[in-house]
């Protein structure tokens, strides 16, 4: 399994799936505290945090991570809303798509388009 990753400025670790299948991957080792991302719009990868202990940084780096991999920041270069739930969260049926999952409880957050440029530029 190879995703996407990258470290929080505390050193935590956050994958991202990359394509359907790899998002498939990514949620089965998802353990139930683990705090996981998508955005709200579809074309999105799931990103996992890696740990279940996370600062409100972490989160909102992780947040930004989502935002940034996602087809609505590459369509439109503006704002993001991005959906956090925790891993218990995700259900998968029989008749879902590969890579698509229903989330029973979210909280939502605003990605302005300034912190994805910020984050953008530092990582490359």
């Amino acid at each position: 399994m190879n995703f996407r990753n990258f470290e929080t400025s505390s050193g935590k670790l956050v994958l991202a799936g990359k394509d359907a299948k790899n998002n498939e991957e990514l949620i089965v080792q998802i353990s139930p505290e683990e705090d996981v991302f998508h955005t709200a719009k579809p074309g999105s990868p799931f990103v996992n945090l890696k740990s279940k202990n996370s600062s409100s940084k972490d989160i909102k780096e992780s947040a930004i991570f989502c935002a940034a991999k996602s087809q609505d920041w590459r369509d439109n270069k503006s704002n993001v809303e991005v959906h956090w739930f925790k891993g218990k969260d995700i259900l998968k049926r029989k008749e879902m798509k590969l890579g698509t999952f229903e989330v029973k409880k979210f909280k939502k957050i605003k990605i302005k388009k300034e912190e994805i440029e910020k984050f953008l530029k530092n990582v490359n």
